[in-house]
């Protein structure tokens, strides 16, 4: 029988035989025969311990030679059906390796494999207690000596970080220290959540009033508990910090609030971490294996240092440190920055009646949100998804079987028709002076997320105004200098101001590591985010893989753990299996971290 006659399914299930006869014999690198020559293996964690893709025969065969014994991935499956169009053969498939179970997605064209996606969804002798495994909760039977669950569950926090020592503590009680506190204690993994704020959700109330999120509701559930079919598209901010202490309350997390990490130290020869807490006032020493900086996606607030900061009379904030348009009615604010936080500021302000002008220093990528939700999620994310089957891990895997090099290839004819589309719009927007781009490829918002985690907004009225002139706007500029009742802009422009806020964004996750730990770790580790594309802020060589994110870094025992709430819930996955894997001494050589380039 021939590869042509065979239907799709079998056309993989016949080039996966091929893999795993080959990966068991004693060449096993020679299974990079069977992709294409510039083809792709995107691995995450499951061979080489590591977030990882490969490029190319010569990569993947040395991934393969170094790995592929030590793991023995085996009874490689199709799962379901594949399909097959415009020369692609499509299909998910599971596997097993010596320590783990594994899921993947894989992409054939005229017999070779372009792309390969491969995945650790479990450790074989530690799964998650889930379905048929699931705890008993009540214990029958009579017994004088019985402890209920409320009992024990005091009595856990009141030894854990005190007479017990956890095995890991998260820095960060935001949605990505939850959700990663969630998996872990799923796996039985002994974890503190420090967080400086007193209740879980506390960083979203803190917010400016207007506040919600950008992405729509199926892009962002979390572990384990999705949000109810009756939930908004948007959750506005201090909804989402209810349903974040309801979740942290009813996935039993050990949330220290009102708890600062005020320093951490690594002992190499104890393979151990120091870490100072200030627990509301109470002094504390934890000792943990492993750290895990949940920071969020961005690191320490950018405060520009202009000349004449210190001589003004009105208010100066970060735009983290904003509180709302509500104090500022009659207020002349100027909003340095014309990204997502720029542009939601202004809009508040705008409905507060404040006199707001927004100074725009380079060009920002905007994209409606109806268009985004239609055009670019609604594919993989959406009601209409859900309805055709796709479930939220299958949307998760999709957009993680395409390697980053690729990835613009696929989304530069989808932001074609957004710019078609809105085309009315953009030109509106341009003729308000408003500076646009779509990256600088044209890729759109989610390749200048991940190159940079900057320069776009998505538009949930503001541009409106901006196009409308009701927000003003100076763009090409920047403020030279601040004056006691106004800025001085480098054009030579004098704005009277009562309010300037910084929406100057944030440096990388690593100046967390500077401030807690030491400059001399934060240059050890490097830079986070970004892969080496040699655009605008994401300087190269190129890495293939976002830099440090939920991935062993070149400090011992230290991660970091970020992004947005889909990027969270998926990649926490993946870190919470490493960090149990280490705790139950499993081995994990982990093969092809990148050196350090780039230090912030």
């Amino acid at each position: 029988m021939t590869t042509q006659a065979l239907t799709p399914t079998l056309t993989v299930q016949h080039w996966l035989d091929e893999l795993e006869s080959t990966l068991q014999s004693d060449q096993p690198q020679e299974a990079a025969e069977l992709f294409e020559e510039t083809g792709f293996w995107r691995d995450l964690v499951a061979l080489t311990w590591n977030i990882k893709t490969v490029e190319g025969r010569p990569a993947i065969r040395d991934m393969l030679g170094a790995t592929a014994a030590g793991a023995r991935p085996h009874d490689w499956k199709v799962d379901g059906e594949a399909t097959e169009a415009d020369g692609v053969t499509e299909a998910w498939l599971t596997f097993k390796t010596g320590t783990a179970q594994c899921e993947g997605q894989i992409r054939l064209r005229n017999g070779k494999c372009w792309t390969l996606l491969t995945a650790i969804t479990e450790l074989t002798d530690y799964p998650e207690p889930r379905n048929s495994l699931r705890p008993k909760g009540a214990r029958h039977g009579a017994d004088k000596n019985r402890a209920s669950w409320a009992d024990e569950r005091r009595q856990e926090i009141e030894s854990l970080g005190y007479t017990e020592q956890p095995y890991c503590v998260i820095v960060g009680g935001g949605q990505g220290g939850i959700g990663l506190a969630a998996r872990l204690r799923q796996l039985n993994v002994p974890t503190i959540v420090l967080e400086k704020n007193p209740k879980p959700g506390d960083s979203w109330r803190n917010r400016y009033k207007s506040l919600c999120l950008h992405d729509p509701v199926w892009y962002d559930h979390l572990p384990y508990i999705p949000f109810p079919d009756t939930w908004p598209v948007f959750s506005p901010k201090d909804k989402l910090g209810d349903w974040l202490e309801m979740y942290t309350k009813a996935m039993e997390l050990n949330y220290w609030g009102s708890t600062e990490c005020t320093g951490a130290s690594y002992d190499e020869q104890a393979g151990e971490w120091t870490v100072n807490v200030n627990r509301d006032g109470e002094k504390l020493t934890l000792k943990p294996k492993q750290l895990v900086l949940a920071t969020g996606m961005s690191g320490v607030p950018n405060m520009p240092d202009i000349p004449g900061m210190d001589t003004f009379k009105g208010e100066q904030q970060h735009s983290s440190q904003h509180p709302g348009g509500e104090a500022y009615n009659g207020k002349r604010v100027v909003v340095l920055g014309a990204n997502n936080s720029a542009h939601d500021i202004c809009g508040a302000l705008w409905e507060n009646d404040a006199d707001v002008t927004m100074v725009q220093r380079s060009s920002t990528h905007i994209i409606k949100s109806d268009t985004l939700m239609e055009l670019v999620l609604g594919g993989l994310y959406s009601e209409e998804a859900v309805q055709s089957g796709i479930t939220t891990n299958m949307a998760d895997m999709t957009f993680a079987s395409i390697p980053f090099r690729i990835m613009p290839d696929f989304h530069i004819p989808v932001y074609e028709q957004v710019a078609e589309r809105d085309a009315d719009f953009y030109e509106r927007l341009k003729n308000a002076g408003f500076m646009l781009d779509f990256g600088e490829d044209g890729s759109g918002l989610f390749m200048k997320y991940l190159r940079r985690g900057s320069g776009y907004y998505i538009d949930v009225g503001a541009s409106e105004l901006v196009a409308d002139g009701q927000i003003k706007l100076k763009s090409g500029v920047t403020i030279e200098r601040v004056n006691p009742e106004s800025v001085t802009l480098s054009d030579g422009t004098e704005l009277p101001a009562d309010l300037i806020v910084y929406a100057t964004g944030y440096g990388s996750m690593n100046g967390w590591a500077a401030k807690i730990i030491s400059q001399e770790v934060a240059d050890k580790v490097g830079k986070c985010w970004g892969m080496g594309s040699g655009t605008t802020k994401d300087p190269g060589p190129w890495e293939g893989e976002l830099r440090n994110m939920w991935k062993p870094t070149h400090q011992p025992g230290l991660w970091f753990h970020g992004g947005n709430l889909h990027q969270s819930r998926h990649y926490s996955r993946y870190l919470s299996l490493q960090l149990k894997a280490r705790m139950e001494g499993i081995e994990t050589p982990t093969y092809g971290m990148e050196e350090v380039h780039h230090l912030s």
